[in-house]
């Protein structure tokens, strides 16, 4: 969809220009020479603007990690499409335009006309039974094409005519006009620097307005929620019985807030289903545990498709639910919805990493309450990625007991796994297939601490004799705690700090993380304790680095084929200028618009945006060249140049604008209803 607005731009340049040399011809030219002559005018501008389109979306073919795999289909994609572009403008479009600019207009018919033609009647007719027969994509579209031939007959025709006989010679003359006034005397100047200052300021605008957070700055931008998940965390150890309880309670208060109630069969038409797990397929994706523990919990709501809302904002449920999911103590709670592009981490992630156990767990908790006694506005709740009151029965043997029974602890400990895990005793054949036989304790004596310890270990003494004592005469029980698992990261021990950010609410990620910046900055930490913001901050800044880095590859490119083209670095350096006063427009739009900037999909239409640009920069300037060679001074060719190529310049615009408008506005057209 991207390319297609941008393989029109060539098409376009070929046509306008052997329409433009056929018309201006009167008659004399035959369309094929003029065909010919205007291929070979524009081939090497329209060659050297799609190596200049193309060359911004080459270095994003090395982009680094996990956002790099994610992204590489597009500038893939691009590189094939613009490529084949070529082939298309300078081969089958010269082809059209000899068959089409080669019959006279010939005498105009009726508009109702139509409605005598055969061919009319049989699409028509074939549209309805292809619609009769359960094929409505075809038959509908076929009475569309019929449809519009209407419209062009009736509509479309006179507008265009309208279009071409007025309103473009008025474009042209005016432009002429202004053009001859930009051009006279100290003017150039004035207007350059005019167009510098305007960029500053437009730089100075944005930059208020990401300080006053009329404009937020996020990763990757996110439309509303077609799912809604609630994650539940209660403590380890938890049962999955009252885990259920808890997520049944919370399930009722989601389902207040949607408006639905089972008892009375009550429903919201945009909620398509609500779903509850527990302990399986319960956990958070952003922890990256995928096992099966009893103290989770997850509550997901998932909405019909978008057209099928009838226009209803999903986006208030998030905020609703958040606040509806209070009061259960000792719980975890987090609200989020479907993560829309690259996988990255936690928006608010905070990396503590020392090698001192001690030091870690302290300094995690610390800082953990620090920012929580804060309360820094946009985060929901912060989390740490670890247990640290994980339950366990410390089971400790007493050897002088053991060993004067004759026990080893080798023999004790294998005796409770056993119970507990099972041991391999024997396998079994059926065929090709070989089953294991695992012998273990029933489920009841595994859940009874009394049973296992009153369970007795067998052994064979020195003197032949069989002896069995109890488990319990051997060890000494200690209810304790533990630290869950602790992760590691560059050969040092790391516990994580991690929240979501209330986006809905307006906060920003990238802005929420700033303030939470200069509090750590002040917050003391022992030696050999590092603290570092990671997860989606750390990943937008690594993509800003390389947009920015493919930028300045791409601008290198540019260079090297315009100077390659113009065999001049100054005529180069003019048109890679246009790149930089491009931003003005970008910036003063999201400034304007108070538009949330995403660093991923924002840089990269900027990378894509340099190549677009320096396009229409080249069939002027090289034009102007051509004419400057035929003998017109410097002003008089420019101004020549630029009244004869707005009109391709300005047709290329559009049609990348409006094949970029049913993407932007979510414009859609069902064929089948």
């Amino acid at each position: 969809l991207f390319g297609l607005g941008i393989i029109v731009d060539d098409a376009i340049v070929v046509i306008e220009n052997t329409h433009r040399i056929f018309t201006d011809g009167k008659g004399k030219i035959p369309v094929e020479k003029a065909t010919k002559m205007a291929a070979g005018e524009v081939f090497v501008p329209v060659l050297a603007g799609t190596i200049t389109t193309l060359a911004p979306f080459f270095p994003l073919l090395f982009w680094p990690g996990i956002i790099g795999r994610f992204m590489i289909y597009l500038p893939t994609m691009l590189i094939f499409t613009l490529t084949a572009s070529l082939i298309v403008a300078f081969i089958m479009n010269p082809v059209f335009a000899v068959d089409f600019m080669n019959h006279p207009e010939g005498a105009p018919e009726k508009k109702s006309a139509i409605f005598r033609k055969k061919y009319f009647w049989i699409s028509i007719g074939i549209g309805v039974l292809l619609d009769i027969a359960g094929a409505p994509f075809f038959g509908n579209l076929l009475i569309l094409f019929m449809l519009l031939i209407v419209l062009n007959k009736y509509v479309l025709d006179g507008a265009i005519h309208s279009f071409q006989n007025r309103v473009l010679p008025w474009i042209m003359s005016h432009y002429e006009n202004l053009l001859k006034w930009a051009l006279k005397g100290w003017r150039p100047v004035h207007l350059l620097l005019g167009t510098v200052g305007l960029l500053i300021l437009s730089v100075v605008i944005f930059m208020a307005s990401v300080s006053s957070g009329r404009v937020g700055i996020a990763f990757f931008p996110k439309g509303d929620p077609n799912q809604i998940y609630v994650y539940l965390k209660l403590p380890v150890g938890t049962s999955v019985e009252y885990t259920d309880s808890v997520t049944k309670t919370l399930e009722a208060k989601v389902n207040k807030v949607l408006g639905i109630d089972p008892a009375t069969g009550k429903k919201n038409d945009i909620v398509e289903s609500v779903i509850s797990n527990v302990a399986i397929g319960a956990s958070d994706p952003s922890v990256q545990d995928r096992s099966t523990r009893s103290e989770l919990g997850r509550i997901q709501v998932s909405f019909v498709e978008y057209e099928k809302r009838e226009g209803h904002n999903t986006r208030p449920y998030l905020d609703k639910i958040r606040e509806a999911m209070a009061g259960i103590p000792g719980a975890e709670i987090s609200v989020d919805q479907e993560s829309g592009g690259p996988p990255t981490g936690a928006p608010v992630n905070i990396e503590v990493a020392t090698e001192n156990f001690d030091d870690l767990v302290k300094t995690s908790v610390k800082l953990k309450n620090y920012l929580d006694s804060i309360q820094v506005p946009g985060v929901e709740e912060l989390k740490l990625d670890v247990d640290l009151n994980n339950p366990e029965i410390t089971l400790t043997v007493d050897r002088e007991r053991a060993l004067i029974e004759g026990v080893s602890s080798a023999q004790i400990g294998m005796q409770i796994r056993t119970a507990l895990f099972g041991r391999e005793v024997s396998k079994i054949k059926e065929g090709k297939d070989e089953y294991k036989i695992q012998l273990r304790n029933n489920e009841m004596q595994r859940q009874d601490l009394s049973n296992l310890l009153n369970m007795r270990v067998t052994f064979r003494e020195m003197t032949g004799g069989i002896k069995s004592v109890p488990i319990a005469a051997l060890v000494k029980v200690e209810p304790t705690s533990t630290f869950g698992s602790v992760k590691r990261k560059n050969q040092k021990r790391l516990i994580t700090i991690r929240s979501n950010v209330l986006t809905t609410q307006g906060y920003n990620a990238t802005a929420v993380n700033e303030v939470i910046k200069g509090h750590i900055a002040s917050f003391k930490k022992p030696d050999g304790v590092t603290i570092t913001q990671t997860g989606e901050g750390e990943d937008q800044k690594e993509t800003g680095e390389f947009l920015f880095g493919a930028l300045l590859v791409a601008l290198g490119l540019i260079l090297v084929t315009l100077v390659m083209q113009f065999n001049s670095v100054s005529k180069s350096v003019i048109i890679l200028t246009e790149i930089v006063f491009s931003v003005i427009g970008v910036l003063l739009g999201f400034s304007i618009f108070g538009m949330e900037a995403s660093v991923l999909m924002t840089g990269l239409g900027i990378v894509g945006l340099a190549g677009i640009v320096v396009k229409n920069g080249i069939l002027v300037i090289e034009f102007a060249e051509e004419l400057r060679h035929r003998g017109m001074k410097t002003r008089e060719a420019v101004i020549e140049a630029g009244k004869t190529r707005i009109i391709p310049v300005l047709l290329t615009a559009i049609a990348a604008i409006l094949g970029f408008i049913p993407i932007a506005v979510g414009f859609n057209i069902n064929f089948i209803t």
